[in-house]
């Protein structure tokens, strides 16, 4: 079996850093009878919106088969699991807490617990109720107050359980993919919707921040922001300058609200009719101090100036994973360090990082040498990160198993652990051996 290896006085091979395997509810959970509706089963009942024309009704059935999943996340030597809690699993739709959807998590939560494994929980990965969708959702400022609602019940009745808390999981992709391009849920296009949906998020977390320091004050509270470093496609100044652009309205309008509390220079070249509703206070609120940061990192992107519009993006070229996004560990490297040198950072937990690959189970077998490639070169980058002093205290691989993968259905594979869709079988991958071992041999 091919192994992961790090340099042997590497930080990330002591027993204080932390290793882990990330879930998110929708796409694992199923169990659809007992929550109420959300934006991605109503984009999954359109036509032409999720490419296999499947839905997550029943996605890995984990809402059933919990306890085996646990014990195979146990098999793994891991020592955190992140997980998301599905907000119309456990509120109702009145704004009280649902006791059938809570005692759901809190089992979970316990038997984590049993086994010492830190629960790493995001509030919000994607699954917005449809009732509050209905009245706007993330266009309607009045869903950041509805999150924080939301924030303030689960973490009192989850108590002490939860390591770590997450607000928000990459409020990009909500924002941007679910109401700009319209290709995730709820399906909205316009650039004015885009940037609208996107400060009504940081909002959100920021009003979360207020009541999981109170409720919860001894775990780190934070938030999850994904990473697509942008590069230009040769040294001309207008690439650059397009590339630069493009980093500030895709990763940047992310980060520089919750650290400088401003959005980038950028707004000010934006149409009128694209700018945030900001309020009086909304920025105090947004930056509020965050205990970690979460970074999720897959690919890059490259970028030219074009005319008519501010950047114009490249398909991607090189070796390429499944899901068509280029292998570029380097970006890796660069993105935390530019971050450690733009901000001031709190511990950074790196929360997201893998490769859809073309999965064949053989015997019984998945012998995913690309993926593990892919880890160890990853997993470099993060400790040549480390080394020139980014403070990274973590790392967790997504994801624990195939699951469903949003606009792509189920025909893209993510997954340390295969699963048969049919039969639900679960099969670790030699990249979760190959993970496992690495954990193992640290410890």
């Amino acid at each position: 079996m091919t192994k992961l290896t790090l340099p042997p006085q590497s930080k990330m091979s002591s027993n204080e850093f932390i290793y882990g395997v990330a879930t998110a509810a929708f796409q694992i959970e199923g169990g659809i009878a007992d929550r109420l509706p959300c934006i991605w089963d109503t984009f999954c009942a359109q036509p032409n919106k999720i490419v296999d024309s499947s839905n997550g009704d029943v996605a890995c059935d984990h809402y059933n088969k919990w306890q085996d999943d646990i014990e195979l996340i146990s098999s793994l030597d891991v020592d955190a699991y992140r997980l998301s809690i599905s907000w119309p699993r456990v509120i109702t739709e009145s704004g009280e807490l649902n006791e059938t959807g809570v005692n759901f998590y809190l089992n979970i939560l316990d038997e984590l617990q049993k086994r010492n494994i830190k629960a790493f929980v995001t509030l919000y990965h994607w699954d917005l109720p449809q009732h509050l969708e209905n009245k706007g959702g993330w266009l309607n400022r009045e869903t950041c107050y509805k999150f924080k609602e939301y924030a303030d019940l689960i973490s009192k009745a989850f108590g002490d359980r939860v390591y770590s808390y997450a607000t928000l999981n990459e409020p990009f992709c909500s924002a941007y993919l679910g109401y700009e391009v319209g290709v995730h849920a709820p399906g909205k296009t316009g650039r004015e919707n885009g940037k609208k949906a996107a400060h009504h998020l940081l909002l959100a977390h920021g009003l979360a921040m207020e009541v999981l320091n109170k409720n919860s004050p001894d775990s780190l509270n934070g938030i999850v922001l994904n990473f697509t470093p942008t590069y230009a496609v040769d040294d001309k100044a207008e690439n650059i300058e397009a590339a630069k652009f493009a980093d500030d309205y895709f990763n940047q309008w992310y980060i520089k609200p919750l650290f400088d509390g401003k959005y980038p220079d950028i707004l000010q070249q934006l149409p009128e009719n694209c700018h945030p509703d900001i309020h009086v206070g909304d920025m105090e609120i947004i930056s509020h101090p965050i205990d970690f940061l979460g970074v999720n990192f897959y690919t890059r992107l490259v970028y030219k100036a074009v005319e008519g519009d501010f950047f114009e993006e490249l398909s991607p070229t090189g070796q390429l994973t499944d899901i068509g996004w280029e292998i570029y560990p380097q970006a890796f490297s660069d993105l935390l360090l530019s971050l450690n040198k733009l901000y001031d950072l709190p511990p950074i937990y790196i929360t997201e990082n893998g490769a859809a690959m073309a999965d064949k189970i053989v015997n019984n077998e998945v012998n995913d040498i690309d993926r593990i490639d892919y880890y160890q070169q990853h997993l470099l980058a993060v400790n040549e990160a480390i080394v020139q002093g980014v403070d990274v205290h973590g790392y967790f691989a997504w994801s624990l198993m195939d699951n469903f993968e949003w606009a792509e259905g189920y025909l893209k594979r993510f997954g340390i652990v295969y699963v048969d869709y049919q039969s639900q079988v679960r099969t670790i991958k030699a990249s979760g051996l190959a993970y496992k071992d690495f954990i193992s041999n640290r410890k």
